[in-house]
């Protein structure tokens, strides 16, 4: 099931209009025009351009953080922790990393095969090209501004679509950049419009990173299939807070109640279903309540807040019990926990881009183990436990971030990649991983010296003095290999007499 996060509108299908069209190619005429130049740059001549943006926005932070203008948002001082501040510790990461990740790789003699003697390896990573970068709306400055950052460091042109009310964060990023020395037409924004993805998308890119739902991220990738595009999907998510016996509880609930209510809950990797041991499931049902309603509620759209009232009435009707939160208000949303909720209803709980959860108990660590592993969502999760048992319960989780004692927060760490596992995407984002998912790799072989037995013709008489080598190599013991190197003698005597 599709859960909502806010991140992207729904590519929808259809013929696409002339003006969309031709901005599109326009667009990508432009940007690989521009692609070329930028790619000529050094790594470390790029890098010139972040360290000036990084200055610059440093200087004047607020600018940036105001062209968010979110209606969920509580503060500007939200905005520049969980987005400017992010994205400067991206921009000095690449600074001081990106150019020992992107330099080629010379392995040396050691696991060179002997029968290739000679040979000398070298492994570049080479810019894709145009990468299209297709951006959240909860998070209009971070996720977009790390990916596209990333691409045009490795040496890429990059088209970004900003997500809905996007716009204006997105552009002003683009203006401190080219104020900052990138290029003209290295970096294009795009209109929000869908359609203008769209005909990007049928004109053909080189790469495409989405931060958005699942369903969007299924209409793109039905788009690329053809031309088997890569791509990068970070798709939806419906996280679980596992919550152990011998937890803080005071700590989980506290982290819990800070990570439900950040950003209006509208945040990919925020707890939608609380995993919480039997024996503390009441005190911790507790001291979360208190430390919710000492929490401002986040404001919401009247949509949303529509949704959220009409799930929680249903669930309440069929015997869930309201732990935390009432219903929603024109004063803002507070948040919401249902307890003895019914699995259908928790899913529709989690499709909600509200500050919402189930609190779900649970047995023992491997029934937190089997229900995260159970769903096809997959993108994070977060253990409350003593550090060794929650270390290891971590270790344990298939999902693509797991978290200790902890929620959201560390994930903003530039040097953590990020991304999720089976419907919620693929591919990486952030830190070395998420800067190389934005090169594609070369290989160059060079064999020195005039020495190629292989272009000499065989036949089976040549098979033992074959077999005689790979047992040398390959052998499994010293009086094996010593045998095997007195065939291999003979075997050697015997060709070259024939060759004679």
């Amino acid at each position: 099931m599709t859960r909502w996060r806010g991140a992207t509108d729904i590519m929808t299908p259809g013929g696409l209009s002339d003006s969309a069209q031709s901005l599109a190619q326009r667009s990508l005429e432009a940007a690989r025009r521009a692609a070329d130049g930028w790619a000529a740059r050094s790594v470390r001549q790029r890098l010139r351009v972040i360290a000036r943006l990084r200055r610059r926005l440093g200087d004047e932070p607020l600018d940036l953080a105001r062209t968010a203008d979110l209606p969920w948002r509580s503060s500007a001082a939200e905005t520049l922790t969980a987005e400017v501040l992010p994205l400067l510790d991206a921009c000095r990461f690449l600074e001081r990393q990106a150019a020992s990740l992107l330099a080629p790789r010379r392995p040396g003699r050691r696991g060179r095969p002997a029968w290739l003697f000679g040979s000398a390896l070298e492994v570049r990573r080479e810019p894709h090209g145009v990468v299209l970068v297709i951006a959240p709306s909860n998070y209009p400055i971070l996720l977009a501004g790390v990916q596209l950052l990333q691409a045009l460091v490795a040496g890429n042109a990059v088209l970004v679509k900003p997500g809905r009310g996007g716009l204006p964060a997105m552009q002003a990023l683009a203006d401190d950049l080219a104020a900052s020395g990138l290029p003209p037409e290295v970096l294009q924004v795009l209109p929000e419009s869908v359609e203008v993805a769209e005909a990007v998308l049928a004109e053909g890119v080189d790469k495409v990173v989405l931060t958005g739902s699942r369903q969007t991220g299924l209409r793109v990738l039905e788009q690329l299939a053809p031309t088997a595009t890569p791509a990068v999907m970070e798709l939806s998510g419906c996280d679980a807070a596992v919550v152990m016996n011998g937890a803080d509880l005071a700590q989980a609930a506290r982290a819990i109640a800070f990570a439900m209510t950040l950003n209006g809950g509208f945040t990919c990797i925020a707890p939608r279903r609380l995993l919480v041991a039997e024996e503390v499931s009441t005190e911790l049902a507790a001291e979360l309540a208190r430390q919710l309603d000492l929490r401002p509620p986040p404001r919401l759209p009247a949509a949303t807040r529509q949704a959220l009232d009409q799930a929680v009435a249903e669930a309440v009707s069929q015997g869930a019990v309201l732990v935390a939160g009432r219903r929603p208000s024109t004063q803002g949303c507070h948040p919401v926990v249902l307890a003895n909720v019914a699995e259908e209803l928790a899913d529709r709980l989690a499709e909600i881009p509200a500050p919402a959860a189930a609190l779900l108990p649970i047995r023992d660590p491997e029934e937190a183990l089997a229900r995260v592993a159970a769903g096809a969502l997959r993108l994070g999760v977060s253990v409350f436990g003593p550090p060794k048992a929650a270390r290891a319960l971590a270790r344990r989780m298939d999902t693509g971030v797991a978290v200790v004692n902890d929620l959201i927060v560390p994930t903003a760490d530039p040097r953590a990649p990020f991304g999720g596992r089976g419907a919620s995407g693929f591919g990486t984002t952030r830190g070395p991983e998420g800067l190389l998912e934005m090169t594609v790799i070369k290989t160059l072989i060079e064999r020195r010296g005039r020495w190629r037995p292989h272009y000499d013709p065989v036949d089976d008489r040549d098979a033992p003095l074959f077999q005689s080598f790979v047992q040398l190599l390959h052998g499994s013991g010293l009086r094996q290999r010593l045998a095997a190197l007195r065939r291999l003698a003979v075997a050697g005597r015997q060709r070259q007499r024939r060759e004679r």
